[in-house]
């Protein structure tokens, strides 16, 4: 048997990491500004990450959810503090698709409605739902085609209103700033109209930060910028740096109901602890607040650049569109400097480095990139 052949990959195998840098099997070094897709939050092998998830092992690394955990309690208290929402509930499951699944279908419980609100360049995941209202007809197979999906044009209140007019929808999920359209943001006073826009017309606001949270984009919610509070947040990616684990925050006022939503690995010991310490770290090394610096050095370091066409993004969310495509400056960059980066599309350079990266590792992607 061989592994079916869907991904486009690079010849390289990491075999260890170390915070930002990672080596591959032939032994050479290279400067990870990826993240593996935004996951690495707390760096490659983190001390405090191993030791926390080499002890769970050791005692239990699973059980289900139909037996009480203090880890899920902890994961919960812990979430709530560090990311300033503690009346929420949260709900664990296995990944973000997951996540915004279960999100649409809490939002269609609340409200008896089917009709769900994306934007265009919007990734929400490849599960059915998910990837109903990702807007990317390629990877949506007709099995998966609904009508009770609309794509509307990000930025563009009035088309949003024209369809909440309705009354037709149960939610509308945004992402906090969109990843894989190349750092696509949406306005904080369009965020803020949305916010206002679904209450107004009884539609869950669901923000999905699972790429744009977990202090990410300087504050801990990309949405926080725009001082609005959510019905329902969904998280993933630097939730677990690399283990496997997502969660729905939901407002106290949609009510939970036995039986509504399910998993069976969700929320198991090991990714229980793997998130914990991932927050912990976050909290000890005020990583937030150099997520925020650390970005606004990049965007000053490179708003010169006579190459770059664009610069979006905030923290160490970055996206560079590039005047040339950028096919041959990725592969530069990792064949002859050993630097790993992200994509979007033919222009789009990403950054989404581990949040543990040093300044001295971004000057040397900048002179590189400049």
């Amino acid at each position: 048997m061989k592994l079916f052949d869907v991904y486009n990959q690079w010849n390289i195998e990491p075999v260890k990491g170390l915070g930002c840098k990672l080596w591959d099997n032939n032994g050479d070094e290279y400067l990870d500004l990826y993240g593996g897709h935004a996951v690495i939050s707390i760096g490659h092998a983190h001390p405090d990450y191993v030791a926390a998830l080499t002890q769970q092992l050791g005692q239990i690394g699973f059980y289900s959810n139909a037996v009480l955990s203090s880890l899920r309690d902890t994961l919960s208290e812990k979430l709530g503090e560090v990311s300033g929402y503690p009346a929420y509930s949260l709900f664990l499951c296995n990944s973000g698709a997951e996540a915004n699944e279960n999100a649409m279908k809490l939002a269609s419980f609340h409200t008896n409605k089917r009709k769900i609100m994306a934007f265009k360049g919007a990734f929400h995941g490849r599960t059915s739902g998910a990837v109903a209202v990702t807007d990317n007809p390629k990877i949506r197979a007709p099995f998966n085609q609904t009508n009770n999906v609309t794509i509307v044009p990000l930025n563009d209140l009035s088309v949003v209103e024209q369809e909440l007019q309705s009354g037709d929808y149960a939610g509308v999920i945004i992402e906090g700033i969109q990843g894989v359209a190349g750092i696509v943001m949406p306005s904080d006073a369009f965020l803020k109209s949305l916010r206002a826009l679904c209450t107004q017309y009884g539609a869950i606001l669901i923000l999905d930060e699972i790429q744009s949270g977990y202090g990410r984009t300087g504050k801990f919610f990309a949405h926080q910028y725009a001082d609005i509070e959510p019905d329902v947040i969904t998280v993933a990616k630097g939730m677990g740096n690399g283990f496997p684990i997502g969660g729905v925050l939901i407002s106290p006022t949609i009510a939970a109901q036995k039986g509504m939503l399910g998993t069976t690995f969700g929320a198991n010991h090991l990714a229980c602890v793997a998130a914990i310490t991932v927050l912990e770290v976050i909290k000890k090394q005020n990583l937030v607040q150099q997520a925020k610096i650390l970005g606004e050095f990049v965007f000053e370091s490179l708003k010169n650049a006579s190459a770059i066409k664009e610069l979006r993004g905030r923290g160490l969310m970055v996206g560079i569109e590039l005047k040339p495509e950028c096919a041959n400056l990725r592969a530069d960059l990792l064949s002859k400097h050993r630097i790993f980066v992200g994509s979007s599309g033919a222009n789009v350079i990403r950054l989404l480095p581990p949040l543990t990266i040093t300044k001295a590792e971004l000057q040397k992607v900048i002179d590189v990139i400049r």
